[in-house]
């Protein structure tokens, strides 16, 4: 049985109110700077999607989607081991199209530089990066990040999009997991 994220939730760091209003915010960004351009967003599965859903309904110029997985952590591991695996590639030729990648969070750097490499050898228009979290903190490699929903601290954190053992992943919120009440399970 699934425990109730309220055992160990320690606080919420970003509340559903301030996720909406920034996701608005970078939807109207993305459309001033893509102004006539027709955009491909590619979503890194599975935590941008609730962050793609929402931020696609904020972006007035045309857009397709694409997706694409990526496999850095281990089963259970709170931290990336930095060593990306593509385990689903976008099925759209990228080349001459503005593609925006939509990731949940960006910490090492590690993935997000591998797949932007992959994806510049395939010659796009132009390629940017629109992160909802970003824990700069963490940062191991420098990765360019054009539009940044919020920079958060070093925390083990879940909730729109972020899972705990492929759970939570529905809460409105970015909450952060209270260590001392987590035992590594979700269930």
């Amino acid at each position: 049985m699934v425990r109730d994220y309220h055992e160990f939730l320690g606080e919420v760091l970003v509340s559903e109110e301030d996720l909406q209003a920034r996701v608005a915010e970078l939807g109207r960004e993305i459309s001033r700077d893509f102004e006539g351009k027709e955009l491909l967003l590619v979503c890194i599965l599975r935590g941008g999607v609730l962050f793609l859903t929402d931020l696609m309904r904020h972006i007035s110029v045309p857009h397709a989607i694409e997706f694409m997985a990526v496999s850095s952590y281990g089963t259970g591991a709170r931290e990336s081991t930095g060593q990306a695996r593509i385990t689903l590639d976008v099925n759209t030729d990228i080349r001459d199209r503005h593609v925006i990648l939509v990731e949940d969070i960006v910490d090492s750097g590690h993935t997000l530089a591998s797949v932007l490499e992959l994806l510049s050898m395939r010659k796009p228009a132009s390629l940017a990066v629109c992160t909802l979290l970003d824990k700069a903190e963490r940062r191991e490699v420098e990765v360019p990040i054009l539009y940044r929903g919020f920079e958060i601290p070093n925390k083990f954190v879940f909730g729109y999009g972020l899972d705990i053992d492929e759970f939570y992943r529905n809460l409105p919120f970015i909450g952060v997991v209270d260590l001392q009440k987590y035992d590594g399970n979700a269930e």
